[in-house]
């Protein structure tokens, strides 16, 4: 490591901390058990503390990780000593654990980078259990997985702190109530819980990619995460069926426009005017790829059909030059999959660009409503279709409801934009 542009310690930590507290507590929870959970959070942060303790005097070691690791094994091996008398461990390798001759050994067995790769994904599967709410299974995953702090996922679903911890702590005693992680040593126990899985990840990309936070719209974090998480899935053979390769390849195209989806201002920018040339041309090849190593199956599932749909954006050099009668070929294709009042919508905005806009309001005006009542995007994508037909009045009644829809200050500013392109 070049000492000179390495980061300072309580930098290299907060780093660490992001990429290793997941795999520390992974690994420790194989060995406690999850009714020590809160054992093994402390054993993490221990290791956190040592580091900063050690590493501040400018003695950071060649791999910090394996240092972290190797300091989180430890404590474990001293707290298991300590306390095997008193407490019981995970059940089905106690009796190494009370052995001398076999603690240490299968200590250093399970937390070698193989184990602790698969004990990521078996808690990936646990905390999806289908007795939690999608909101609690995203903070389990933030929390346990990426290493992200109360306050931070709490600021991400717009509630107090306090809140947080209650719907995490409801969420670790049903996974201590478990007893075990999810077992994922069969293909059907992975078939039987990916759904669940990869509709969490869905939805903690979504939440960083268009989510509802009044002061950080976008989120890159959130996205980075998700598709880390779901790279790490996909190398388990069973776990990446074609539809979860689609998953990966849409991510890819929508992560690769995050830069130009807002301005220096924070401001949000429509497609049409986003400045493609920040576009990720890296990430939107990989997506290409992904997408037609997920072809290779035999049927074509929802995530298919919308990556595609995000691969006919991503590839168009310019606005103007987007295949947009593919696109709506592609969501006619989508509602059939998924008849949602979301895909209804975007399905209405393509109709508009390819027959007009008088055709795209009768589109929109036969979605049923009660799905779309509070979205603030169903009413702007009516303003821009009345303002495209050339009537003005009706276009500044649907932006004001918009605007007093908004999610976010950078919604509102987005619609208020809008607003002002009827006079």
């Amino acid at each position: 490591m070049d000492r000179e542009s390495a980061p300072r310690p309580p930098e290299l930590v907060e780093h660490l901390f992001r990429h290793e507290s997941g795999r520390m507590l992974a690994g420790l929870l194989r060995i406690l058990g999850l009714h020590n959970f809160d054992l093994a959070e402390d054993i993490v942060q221990d290791a956190l503390v040592r580091a900063l303790e050690t590493w501040r005097f400018g003695r950071i070691p060649e791999n910090p990780a394996a240092w972290l690791m190797l300091t989180a094994r430890n404590r474990a091996v001293d707290v298991v000593r300590r306390e095997r008398s008193a407490r019981r461990f995970a059940s089905d390798i106690s009796y190494q654990l009370d052995s001398e001759w076999t603690l240490v050994p299968t200590l250093d067995e399970l937390l070698l980078d193989s184990e602790i790769r698969d004990d990521q994904l078996r808690m990936m599967f646990s905390c999806c259990h289908p007795r939690l709410a999608p909101e609690v299974q995203m903070a389990l995953i933030l929390k346990i997985l990426c290493g992200f702090g109360i306050g931070e996922i709490a600021r991400a679903f717009l509630t107090e702190n306090a809140a947080m911890e209650k719907r995490i702590a409801r969420g670790k005693e049903a996974l201590r109530e478990t007893g075990t992680l999810y077992e994922i040593a069969s293909d059907v126990a992975i078939r039987d819980r990916l759904d669940a899985v990869l509709a969490t990840l869905y939805l903690l990309f979504n939440e960083g990619y268009h989510g509802s936070h009044a002061e950080l719209p976008i989120r890159e974090e959130l996205c980075s995460e998700a598709m880390r998480l779901l790279s790490m899935l996909l190398e388990h053979p069973a776990a990446a069926p074609p539809r979860a390769v689609a998953l990966l390849a849409l991510m890819c195209f929508h992560a690769a426009r995050l830069r130009a989806r807002a301005d220096e201002a924070g401001c949000l920018v429509l497609l049409q005017a986003q400045e493609r040339g920040l576009w990720d041309r890296g990430l939107i090849r990989r997506g290409v790829e992904l997408l037609e190593r997920a072809a290779e199956g035999d049927t074509i599932s929802e995530f298919h059909l919308e990556a595609a749909i995000a691969a006919k954006h991503s590839l168009a050099t310019r606005y103007e030059e987007t295949d947009w009668r593919g696109i709506l070929g592609l969501y006619d294709l989508l509602l059939a999959v998924k008849p949602t009042p979301i895909v209804a919508l975007n399905r209405a905005i393509a109709v508009g660009q390819v027959d007009g806009p008088e055709v795209a309001l009768a589109a929109l005006l036969a979605i049923p409503q009660g799905g779309l009542a509070a979205y603030p995007f169903f009413f702007a994508a009516l303003g821009e279709m009345y303002r495209r037909a050339g009537r003005p009045k009706e276009a500044v009644e649907q932006y004001r409801s918009a605007i007093a829809q908004a999610r976010s200050p950078a919604e509102a500013e987005l619609f208020r934009q809008r607003l002002a392109s009827c006079d």
